[in-house]
């Protein structure tokens, strides 16, 4: 579990990039439209946009490799949803990506200002979707309990159940009692 490529720990870099993107872009093509940076200061945004679909892509990779394993307790449709929605996030990172190279390479020309506005807007597609892929995964972790495949690295052990039915406390173990004072002054 502790393995640099697994999944939970990856996927916090496309997710994080994908809220990033829309202000780091819409800042540069700012910058670039009232000429307070050079034209190919652009490529500071090409640069973390590749960063996003690359770990976007690990991310991906990451997900089908664990998918069995998370099949055991979540059912494959909620599974199959989720990963719908990250490769869609994937594909439009990429696209946006594109639409970011064509503006870098076209910088100097009438076109470059307007495919970078493109790819601006493309970055808050890009959000939406990763918004979706981000709910999505919540979704499994916390509704269907996919961290559960994890509790026990032996697969022989049985494992515990999850939820409310799982809970030890005791509404009688509280400290103090009723007649205590219930400002929480002590």
């Amino acid at each position: 579990m502790d393995a640099f490529f697994f999944h939970p720990k990856i996927v916090h870099l496309p997710m994080a990039l994908s809220i990033l993107m829309p202000l780091v872009a819409g800042g540069l093509l700012l910058a670039w439209h009232r000429k307070w940076l050079p034209t190919h200061s652009w490529v500071i945004v090409v640069a973390l946009q590749a960063l996003l679909v690359g770990s976007g892509i690990v991310a991906l990779r990451t997900g089908e490799n664990e998918e069995d394993r998370v099949e055991r307790v979540v059912s494959e449709r909620v599974i199959h949803e989720h990963e719908e929605a990250a490769e869609a996030f994937v594909w439009g990172s990429g696209v946006v990506l594109g639409a970011m190279l064509l503006g870098l390479a076209t910088a100097k020309g009438k076109a470059g200002l307007p495919l970078a506005a493109i790819a601006t807007v493309g970055t808050l597609v890009v959000l939406g979707l990763g918004y979706r892929t981000g709910q999505e995964g919540g979704e499994l972790v916390y509704q269907h309990g996919a961290a559960s495949a994890y509790l026990n690295l032996d697969d022989s052990a049985p494992r515990q159940p999850s939820g409310p039915e799982r809970s030890t406390h005791n509404d009688s173990d509280d400290h103090g009692s009723e007649d205590d004072d219930s400002s929480g002054s002590r």
